[in-house]
């Protein structure tokens, strides 16, 4: 078992930053990869960014050349640090774990861009 915890969500103005923390239980070394994805309400959950074992990342379309996926090996922890932000990024942001065949994820942290 792997649990998530995320933090750094809140409200913010159009154009603004945030940072989002993914504290893993167990070393993510571990994992085959870790990613932030997000749902709106009435939208199905997206992949916003995601980095692999080897250090290789992967970002959503809409999320290109603003957001930024990193890691820190020793305190188990995913960032993402999120810039010009646009209300369509309002969203619950979730973490997750993946090992094998097995996905954990967190519980979320809401992020919400005012116009």
């Amino acid at each position: 078992q792997v649990q998530l915890v995320e933090s750094g969500g809140g409200l913010v103005q159009a154009g603004g930053s945030l940072r989002l923390s993914c504290v893993a239980s167990r070393s993510i070394l571990s994992s085959n990869a870790m990613g932030w994805y997000r749902q709106a309400p009435g939208k199905q959950r997206e992949l916003v960014a995601r980095i692999a074992n080897s250090g290789r990342t992967n970002y959503g379309d809409s999320v290109k050349g603003r957001f930024t996926i990193s890691r820190d090996d020793a305190k188990n922890t995913v960032y993402l640090q999120m810039n010009n932000l646009k209300p369509e990024d309002t969203a619950v942001y979730l973490c997750n774990f993946v090992m094998g065949w097995d996905v954990y994820w967190g519980q979320g942290t809401q992020v919400t861009v005012s116009s």
